[in-house]
């Protein structure tokens, strides 16, 4: 009679335990399901930067453009003007 109980006592004491119980369990569950959104995250990531490699490797204005926005070059002859970003309408008018 005393064995059954006592084993009761023991599994709830388990499952209730903070580090290897029920709430270590819901606090990995709740780490996997963030790990799976950024593995999402990533994959798009890694999708966006394979076309734009394919784009780089297949187009050569797609690569000029590159060269030219990322890198801040020009042909000879040529000169580059920069615009500063607006905040919005108006702004940086008196």
């Amino acid at each position: 009679m005393l064995a059954p109980l006592l084993a009761s006592a023991v599994l709830m004491a388990a499952l209730f335990d903070g580090e290897l119980g029920l709430p270590a369990w819901f606090e990995l569950r709740a780490d996997l399901a963030g790990c799976d959104e950024r593995i999402e995250e990533l994959n798009s990531e890694i999708a966006v930067l394979r076309s734009q490699v394919a784009a780089l490797e297949s187009d050569p204005f797609a690569l000029e453009r590159a060269i030219r926005e990322d890198l801040g070059l020009a042909r000879p002859g040529e000169v580059v003007v920069r615009f500063g970003e607006r905040a919005g309408p108006g702004a940086g008018l008196p």
